[in-house]
């Protein structure tokens, strides 16, 4: 078990969940029960399931959470791609909307494959 408020991937996709509800707020009300709460579900499962994983007590059971982080934030990925063709959020917001998934997504690789090389010695 580790504590996972120390790690940066955690500490950036916690920050990046605040954004999401910050930008997401201003959707228009049709969306309150669609894409909006979408694009908040899989935003903060990418925090939540490095925390359920860090309490596990395997490196195989942390590195199956992250894996379902990372599914999360790949769907997240998609859900800017979305908002931004529907006009949701501006051209700006979305290129630095993207850069922190991508670099979200790039940390969970590499601490996944660090937990499987650990694992396997």
């Amino acid at each position: 078990m580790q504590d996972y408020k120390k790690l940066k991937v955690w500490q950036q996709a916690h920050q990046f969940v605040l954004t999401i509800y910050k930008i997401s707020g201003s959707f228009p009300d049709s969306e309150r029960y669609g894409l909006q709460n979408q694009l908040r579900r899989s935003a903060y499962s990418i925090p939540a399931n490095i925390a359920e994983g860090c309490g596990k007590n395997s490196g195989a059971e942390l590195a199956h959470f992250l894996n379902t982080s990372l599914g999360s934030a790949n769907e997240v990925d998609y859900y800017l791609l979305l908002i931004n063709d529907l006009g949701y959020i501006n051209a700006e917001e979305y290129v630095n909307l993207n850069a922190g998934i991508n670099e979200i997504k790039a940390m969970l690789i590499t601490l996944i494959q660090k937990v499987r090389l650990n694992k396997k010695t």
